[in-house]
């Protein structure tokens, strides 16, 4: 059961630099676009923010910029938007693939690529009600001092279950981060690290502004494991990108998100002309099993997950030779 939402301060900034002032100005405050993670994690007690600052009325983060050079997606882009949007449904399959598969409508109505690619990392301990908490002496993410998935261990296993994150990074995609020192850019896949309390690397005076995907000819596709067919988070999401090299050979990119405490890039290596298909598949098989390491985060067994993201990927690489 959630429990009433907190009181809170708003902020609604115009500018980045306007919000960046407002969080080195106001320790403790939390950004917010859409708030379909945020606010339900306020509800449930686990963010404790007397501050929001809402980066929803600020209109550089709103724009999808497509051309030769490649693909620019501000953090404010709606995951609506981003699936509406006809190019990048012709061009980066996967992407509009992932942020159909977010949730429901409405969810998506609000929800931001920023927010989805910043979402709290989740575990079947951590997300409950406080009283459900409080009777295991809380965890190693909120309050405790163990991990009940990894009893023996001193990290947080709770997994990262973004859609997009896995479908941007086949592509090689890349965010702006605006902070004090001006706007850095980094690999999407430097977002993150193998935490689940501390997964992203942001500083706490920095922004997601923007998504930077370079041009390709690749052909891609995303999907996901769900207990349910719609609004659920994924067991394991898999998205996969295949580009053909003038010797023939397909070079295929593999990224998974629900695994992990960080979305996670599988090296693979290129399928040959010449080579047998149905070796080089067993051996993705075995491959992306050894990737992998879902933990007991959910009610589905780790076991069954490591299986079906070796199938579900194998069947989404074959769909792209």
């Amino acid at each position: 059961m959630s429990r009433a939402l907190p009181k809170f301060r708003l902020l609604r900034p115009e500018s980045v630099e306007q919000a960046l002032d407002a969080l080195r100005a106001t320790p403790g405050a939390r950004l917010c676009a859409g708030g379909t993670d945020l606010i339900v994690n306020m509800r449930r007690g686990l963010v404790a923010a007397e501050t929001l600052v809402d980066l929803s009325g600020i209109g550089d983060l709103k724009t999808i910029g497509m051309d030769e050079s490649g693909l620019r997606i501000g953090a404010g882009v709606t995951l609506r938007d981003l699936a509406d949007h006809a190019g990048i449904a012709l061009s980066y399959r996967a992407i509009s693939q992932a942020s159909r598969a977010v949730a429901g409508p409405s969810h998506r109505e609000a929800a931001t690529i920023g927010g989805n690619l910043c979402q709290d990392t989740r575990c079947l301990y951590y997300n409950q009600s406080h009283w459900w908490r409080k009777s295991t002496d809380f965890c190693l993410k909120y309050r405790g001092d163990i991990c009940h998935v990894a009893p023996r261990g001193k990290r947080c296993r709770a997994a990262f279950c973004g859609d997009l994150a896995p479908a941007l990074m086949v592509y090689g995609a890349q965010v702006d981060i605006a902070g004090p020192k001006g706007i850095r850019r980094i690999a999407l896949t430097d977002l993150y690290r193998e935490d689940g309390t501390d997964y992203l690397t942001l500083g706490r005076d920095e922004i997601v502004i923007a998504v930077i995907v370079p041009p390709t000819d690749a052909a891609s596709v995303y999907d996901k494991i769900r207990v349910r067919g719609a609004i659920d988070f994924p067991l394991a999401g898999v998205a996969v990108a295949c580009l053909t090299t003038p010797d023939g050979a397909k070079q295929i990119s593999i990224a998974v998100t629900g695994t992990n405490s960080r979305p996670v890039g599988i090296d693979v290596p290129p399928l040959q002309d010449r080579e047998d298909p149905k070796a080089y598949f067993a051996a993705l098989g075995k491959r992306m099993q050894k990737g992998v390491s879902p933990q007991r985060t959910t009610t589905i067994a780790p076991h069954y997950r490591r299986l079906s993201v070796a199938a579900l990927a194998m069947r989404l690489a074959r769909s792209l030779i």
